[in-house]
């Protein structure tokens, strides 16, 4: 009995196999991630959700977008819709972007094409401009350009406890009114004036004018 109960311990046959306790897992099966594929993975997919981004359109205004081009042709003094080194950095400026020199040569390295095949002057197109222009426009603190807009009205000098300080008044809105092309009357320009003007002067301080492009 006891001979054939140990026969029986040492038999190996199909069913055996059902009491044998799972060893654990010292490692991810084939197929699952383990940790360092989780981690891989985790930074690829916030590899994929930044080029994305990145090459989502830029949104801008059509008064933006017409900028861009009137500066850009102004500018391409040759008329073959491209821009050397000089080119570029005016009409940057005239868009209110005093660039350096290197940033300027960086973004012709970046975006232009050389005059010629042996040429080490380069050139940037209208399309490259434009899309240069636009990320700039779009990472602009909107002050600096409620400011750059407040510099093209301003024209009357006033003497303030800080020194001389510009601010907008009639004859400037006349003179904007006239560039721009509108005929408004004397009396809607002076209504302007009065509605904006918070301190009475019959003029419209940077601090107002920023207020009135706020919204404040």
């Amino acid at each position: 009995m006891f001979s054939s109960a140990g026969t029986a311990r040492n038999q190996s046959g199909p069913s055996s196999s059902r009491f044998t306790p799972a060893r654990p897992s010292t490692g991810p099966a084939l197929g699952q991630s383990g940790p360092s594929n989780a981690r891989q993975n985790t930074r690829h997919q916030s590899q994929q959700e930044q080029n994305q981004q990145s090459q989502q359109p830029i949104e801008l205004s059509d008064e933006q977008r017409e900028e861009i081009r009137e500066a850009f042709e102004l500018f391409d003094l040759d008329k073959d819709k491209k821009i050397d080194y000089h080119e570029l950095k005016v009409a940057m400026k005239a868009l209110g972007f005093d660039e350096s020199k290197q940033e300027v040569l960086r973004i012709l390295r970046k975006y232009g094409t050389p005059a010629a095949p042996s040429s080490s002057r380069m050139l940037i197109t209208y399309e490259a401009f434009a899309q240069v222009m636009a990320e700039k426009i779009s990472a602009r603190d909107p002050v600096e350009e409620i400011l750059r807009a407040f510099s093209l009205f301003a024209g009357t000098a006033v003497q303030t406890n800080n020194g001389e300080e510009l601010r907008i008044g009639v004859d400037d809105l006349r003179r904007v009114a006239r560039e721009l092309g509108e005929n408004l009357e004397e009396e809607e320009i002076q209504a302007m004036i009065r509605e904006f003007d918070l301190d009475n002067d019959n003029l419209i301080s940077k601090d107002e004018f920023i207020a009135i492009c706020r919204g404040e």
